[in-house]
């Protein structure tokens, strides 16, 4: 790999506009499109329908890989984590969680993350960079190669990896048209979720893109807690962003917001918790998952007792609400949500950012 233009930065209408910028007719775009995204060929060479010269000259000028694969793990379980490397040798990790009839594929939308949230592995790391659009599409297709005919294909993606994605906005749009293309991987929007710690002002921007799915980590009932959780409450507390949400046209029964809610012993994990978290959320049309936390080096945080969380979401239920109590994925390859984050030089473990 290298800093060469990468084609993998474009969606189908940026890159038609970048050849005709060239010389090269617009509907070559749609071949190459097709050769990356739905046959996975990344070598020019063998992209047999374009000419002998367009293939030497887009070699010449574009890359069309981003990220490598440069370790991979198998949990027991059978979930996937993939440490892989940039051009500039920057460290990202993505997990495959399989599951009965699909398979999730978790991506990564930064290098390390800003937000700092307190029971978070990549927290700890500090922002070195945002991802271009091709690191990010490059993931899924790098992630396509660590499946065979019996694992299937990868049907869901979400954006939970390492990073805020609505801090990376644009990369995180256009990968998006990339991904939802017919010409492109095809993907359905509703096959896709993008998660966000809070970021308030550009909700509205990511909501707009299209029909996928929005999660936000909350986390807490109270903002006393959340501000330890998740700092960013502090300048975007409960109310503000509940309310940008309950206020949000986009916002409706068949497209609801999904409330990641880890739960932490003896921190949000009351009944008094369980009893609150229904009115905060109401007049959102939503789906809570709770996710027992999950421990990482230097991590203070640990889940409460199995009887702990089914009591809680016993609560949550009994209030009416849809709740569902996630079995944690890959947590002995350190691939569970809350875990991502890269070791040392390198070694490299997986963890979620947002």
């Amino acid at each position: 790999m290298s800093a060469t233009a990468n084609l993998k930065d474009h969606g189908l209408e940026s890159l038609r506009a970048r050849f005709v910028e060239e010389g090269i007719p617009a509907y070559r775009a749609n071949q190459v499109m097709a050769w990356m995204y739905q046959r996975d060929v990344d070598d020019f060479n063998l992209m047999t329908d374009l000419s002998l010269d367009l293939r030497d000259a887009l070699a010449e000028r574009y890359a069309t890989r981003a990220v490598e694969i440069v370790k991979a793990e198998r949990s027991v379980d059978g979930t996937q984590k993939l440490a892989l490397t940039t051009h500039d040798g920057h460290r990202i990790e993505a997990v495959i969680i399989p599951e009965a009839r699909r398979n999730t594929l978790c991506i990564s939308t930064q290098v390390g993350c800003p937000l700092a949230c307190d029971f978070c592995a990549t927290g700890t790391m500090g922002l070195t960079r945002n991802l271009t659009t091709a690191e990010i599409v490059d993931q899924v297709c790098r992630a396509r190669t660590c499946l065979d005919e019996e694992d299937g294909e990868i049907s869901n993606i979400v954006f939970m990896g390492m990073g805020e994605p609505l801090l990376n906005l644009p990369a995180v749009e256009e990968a998006i048209r990339i991904m939802t293309d017919p010409r492109g991987m095809a993907l359905a929007p509703r096959r896709i979720t993008v998660s966000t710690a809070g970021v308030v002002p550009r909700i509205p921007d990511l909501v707009e893109i299209g029909p996928i799915n929005l999660a936000v980590s909350l986390h807490a009932t109270t903002d006393e807690v959340r501000d330890v959780l998740v700092p960013i409450n502090k300048k975007f507390p409960l109310e503000v962003l509940l309310d940008t949400l309950r206020s949000n046209p986009n916002v409706t029964k068949k497209r609801p917001v999904f409330f990641e809610y880890t739960l932490i012993e003896g921190m949000n994990d009351s009944l008094e918790d369980a009893d609150r978290l229904p009115g905060l959320l109401r007049g959102i049309p939503c789906k809570i998952n709770l996710i027992p936390a999950n421990p990482h080096p230097g991590s203070r945080y640990r889940a409460p007792k199995q009887e702990v969380m089914d009591r809680f979401a016993a609560r949550v239920h009994e209030h009416g609400m849809r709740v569902t109590l996630r079995r944690s994925r890959g947590t002995d390859i350190a691939a569970a949500c809350g875990q991502l984050a890269n070791t040392d030089a390198d070694e490299v473990g997986l963890g979620e950012g947002a």
